[in-house]
């Protein structure tokens, strides 16, 4: 399958059902060595001046190597009927399976960068900043006993979309 380049500050869709509710494949690394992982928070807008992508990813994430390593990361969202597939790559751990090739999904390189032909869409993202969220920072209590009550805290990474295709 061929993708297409698009201009994305033309694409108009739903970040939250797109993120939210469908999730989508935050992957990086290099031909030799990638990782990817499901994710269901992150969001899209302009950011210094750039369309940009922001996405959160848990401190034991063995994604979060390759995107600290790396100056590239992708967001890749399935078509329909791949929910089977999203649950397993988010519940499973590269370190210990080879979830990029087990999945069922084929792995292909855009631009260099790690995605899957199955994606509807795929956001080739450079990475402009990363950060931990720390305790102290979230202002509730009950955002911290929901989410973060393990104390595996997320680090948040703004990456300047600088390419997006359409599969």
């Amino acid at each position: 399958m061929a993708f297409t380049k698009i201009n994305i500050a033309e694409k108009t869709f739903n970040p939250f059902a797109l993120i939210g509710k469908q999730w989508m494949l935050i992957s990086a690394g290099t031909v030799k060595q990638w990782n990817t992982m499901t994710a269901s928070w992150g969001g899209v807008g302009v950011i210094w001046g750039k369309p940009s992508a922001t996405c959160y990813i848990r401190q034991s994430r063995y994604t979060k190597e390759f995107v600290d390593e790396n100056e590239y990361f992708t967001l890749s969202f399935l078509k329909d009927g791949y929910r089977d597939v999203l649950n397993r790559m988010g519940s499973k751990s590269g370190r210990e399976i080879d979830k990029m090739h087990d999945s069922g999904l084929t792995p292909v390189f855009v631009d260099g960068q790690p995605a899957f032909e199955e994606a509807s869409l795929v956001l080739v993202c450079r990475k402009r900043c990363a950060g931990k969220i720390e305790p102290e920072q979230i202002l509730h209590d009950e955002t911290l006993e929901k989410w973060y009550g393990d104390k595996d805290y997320h680090s948040m990474y703004i990456g300047e979309i600088v390419a997006a295709y359409e599969g």
